[in-house]
């Protein structure tokens, strides 16, 4: 890895000290729109468990919180829970949010918690992006639906994309386009066996 890249990755991708409270900072002021716009297209209501993977500094989880029931997210970066959990704190402390340091691959949540589950932008930086699809896949109610949203300057090209969301078992797979970037969209059958 690259010096450029490196520095990216603390930035954006795990951040770490302070490039990655700086990287919160522009992240914060950066995704919003993107996630209200995948909120949207998620079709997120009152009653529904949202999770966000990624959720970097919290922004996106503070708009789902407005919604939703409860809002669960996982990161691996410390110092975006730490922001995200100061951005919430309210929501944090009557237990309608709850914030963890943890990856994708291995979520830390029972098998079909979730009615919704969105990662805006942190897609491109998971370790293994079938294994965390599968374990979204394994979190979400039967008929629950899965967004993946990228803003413009994300880097994510849609190639395979739609591939990898259907190896995971997503059904009703699509992209869309958006004025905020774009967004991968899947749901998970209700009609099969909980794995």
């Amino acid at each position: 890895m690259g010096i450029a890249q490196s520095l990216l990755m603390r930035m954006f991708g795990r951040p770490q000290g302070a490039l990655g409270r700086l990287g919160g900072i522009i992240m914060a002021r950066t995704n919003g729109d993107c996630g209200a716009w995948v909120i949207e297209l998620l079709e997120v209501r009152p009653n529904d468990r949202v999770l966000e993977v990624g959720f970097g500094p919290g922004v996106v989880i503070q708009q789902v919180a407005a919604i939703a029931a409860c809002v669960a997210g996982v990161d691996l970066s410390q110092e975006m829970v730490d922001q995200a959990r100061a951005r919430n704190a309210g929501a944090v402390l009557s237990r309608r949010v709850d914030l963890r340091r943890s990856s994708v691959e291995d979520l830390p949540y029972g098998r079909n918690t979730f009615d919704a589950a969105l990662a805006i932008n942190s897609f491109q930086v998971w370790q293994n992006a079938v294994a965390g699809l599968r374990e979204i896949h394994r979190v979400m109610k039967p008929g629950g639906r899965v967004a993946l949203g990228f803003t413009p300057y994300s880097g994510q090209s849609r190639k395979g994309l739609k591939k990898m969301l259907a190896i995971a078992d997503f059904t009703s797979v699509q992209i869309v386009d958006g004025d905020h970037g774009f967004c991968a969209l899947g749901s998970k059958p209700d009609f099969l066996n909980v794995r």
